[in-house]
Parts: structure tokens; C-alpha cells; sequence
């Protein structure tokens, strides 16, 4: 008899149609009575993989036996991960093979949010090009980018952006010995010397609201901040009021705070480019992020190391 794995939230569809032919899989989204639901499985999952939607303690309880959380994301933040570990549940998530996708992105975000690239789609395509030239645009090359979250991912962007011959600056919580690039420890002070400010950190209750309005007004009405991180790092009703004051210059945004729920106001911003937290997914990255939901579930069940666990 197969294993029995709980798969607690959607995710890529072949990563499923694997796991449904290795596992015996229950799908908590598709359960009318979650709670009954959960109750029969209870003495018999020992591990889940983990998409969207919450992993709370709550859950976690329902599922006595349970040992790991196999989770497709490198962020993990709808993981309640403190309750995890009081719980003795290892939980793994999907680094690296994402780090170059979303990498891209954030840059193409970066040149469409100065370059206003989707207004300027828009000038063309209405018509309003034959009537007068666009107004004029901003520069990407030789610019300052200030990153929120030097990683992978944080790491990755700066390349890119050096490519640019954009200085580099950034903030975390600890300087990186490994890193040439100007640490600055005050975030604010960061925003006003940054023409581009880049959030690739993660989410959750460490980083909620890190960006507030007190960063935002550093950065001023020429700045632009582009976010492929979580939507809880920005005050986002703040940003929405700055935006539209003009009190910062433009913004580029893959994540918000209750996807997929847009604020309106920002759907009517020529300054905004918005995209559907989208920043992972081409089918060779989504197939590796759920390869390693797959090998972590095997490497448990066989007794073997996870491969990527969390700390």
C-alpha cells in the first residue's frame, strides 16, 4: 500500500498528478467537512505537502502523527513555522532553483516600472501616439538600486543589476561578510540614497510593514520601489497614498497583501506596474520547485536526509 500524504493547498498541477501517482494523496480543498475530514486521516499522515492557503497550529494539532511539511515555495511564511518546531515538524521548502526566474522578473519589473511600459503600451494601442509623443520616461542604467534582503534571490537581482552599471546598496539585519556591495544598517537611510528600491526578503511578522511610510517618503517622488518579496513587507494602504500624492515616483509589485485582491486605485496608476505573483512561474521552475517536494516526501518516507530543510 502507498503512503498517505495530505496535500494542504494548491500548487503547480504536475507536481499533484505526480504526487496522486506515488501517494495515496488527500486534498484538504476539496474536503466539505474539513474538520471530519481531517479527523479520518489523523492516525495515518506522518507527512503534507504544503501550496497555498495556511499550515497553522490548528492544523498541525489535527494531525498528531504528522513529522514533515513538505512545502513548494521558497518563502514559508503561511507555515507557521514556531508551531512547527514545538511540535517536532521538519518542514522543507523549494530554494535555489527559483532564485534566477524570479531574478529576472524583478529587473524586467524594474525597467517596465521606469520606463512606464505598460502605460506606454497602452499611449500606442489607444491611439493617443497620434495625437503627441509620450511624455518622457526614466533611467534604469547608472542609477542607485538599495535591496531589501541580500540572499539568493537579493544576490542574484545585483548581478543583474550591475549589468545595468547600477550601484548596489543593501539592508538585512546583519552585514554579509561575503558581499562587496555598501551595507547600510538604517533602511530609511538606504531609501533616500536609492533611486530603486528592491524588497527580496522574506515575509511574515519580522518584515510586515518594514517598509512603512517613513521609508517610502525617503525614498522620495523620484524613487520607485519594485516588490517581488511578500506584499505584508509594504504598508500597502501607505504606498497607495504616497503613489497617489506623489510623494514616491512609481512602483513595480508582483505580491500584495490580500492576492489576488489588487487595491483599485492602483489599477488606474500610469506610475504602477502590476503583476499577478508571477514571478516563479515558467513551467521548468515550477516543475524543479515541485521536484523537491517530491524528493523531500521520498527522502523522508525512505528514512533518508531532507534535502532542503528549514532552520
Amino acid at each position: 500500500m502507498p503512503e498517505e500524504i495530505l496535500i494542504s493547498g494548491k500548487m503547480y498541477a504536475r507536481t499533484i498528478e505526480t504526487l496522486d501517482a506515488t501517494y495515496k494523496t488527500h486534498k484538504l480543498w476539496e474536503a466539505k467537512d474539513r474538520a471530519g475530514f481531517l479527523a479520518g486521516l489523523a492516525p495515518r499522515i506522518r507527512a503534507a505537502a504544503s501550496g497555498s492557503g495556511n499550515f497553522d497550529a490548528a492544523l498541525m494539532d489535527a494531525l498528531p502523527n504528522l513529522k514533515l511539511i513538505a512545502h513548494f515555495g521558497v518563502g514559508y511564511d503561511n507555515v507557521d513555522a514556531k508551531a512547527a518546531e514545538a511540535r517536532g515538524i521538519a518542514i522543507t521548502n523549494t530554494p535555489d532553483v527559483l532564485t534566477d526566474e524570479v531574478a529576472d522578473l524583478a529587473m524586467g519589473l524594474t525597467v517596465a516600472a521606469a520606463r512606464r511600459m505598460t502605460a506606454a503600451e497602452r499611449f500606442v494601442r489607444e491611439g493617443n501616439w497620434l495625437k503627441g509623443p509620450m511624455p518622457f520616461t526614466r533611467r534604469v542604467h547608472g542609477k542607485t538600486m538599495g535591496i531589501v534582503g541580500l540572499g539568493r534571490i537579493g544576490q542574484a537581482i545585483a548581478r543583474r543589476a550591475e549589468g545595468f552599471g547600477m550601484t548596489i546598496l543593501y539592508h538585512q539585519r546583519n552585514a554579509r561578510t561575503d558581499a562587496s556591495y555598501r551595507y547600510m544598517g538604517d533602511l530609511a537611510a538606504m531609501a533616500a540614497a536609492s533611486d530603486f528600491l528592491m524588497l527580496s526578503c522574506p515575509g511574515g511578522k519580522a518584515t510586515e510593514k518594514l517598509v512603512d511610510e517613513r521609508v517610502l517618503r525617503a525614498l522620495g517622488p523620484e524613487g520607485i520601489v519594485i516588490n517581488i518579496a511578500r506584499g505584508s513587507v509594504i504598508d500597502e494602504p501607505v504606498l497607495v497614498r504616497l503613489l497617489r500624492e506623489g510623494a514616491v515616483g512609481g512602483a513595480g509589485l508582483d505580491v500584495f497583501v490580500d492576492e489576488p485582491h489588487v487595491p483599485a486605485e492602483l489599477l488606474t496608476m500610469d506610475n504602477v506596474v502590476v503583476q499577478p505573483h508571477h514571478a516563479s512561474a515558467t513551467p521548468e521552475t515550477r516543475t524543479a520547485m515541485g521536484q523537491l517536494v517530491i524528493d523531500n516526501l521520498g527522502a523522508f518516507f525512505a528514512g533518508r536526509k531532507l534535502l532542503t530543510q528549514v532552520a
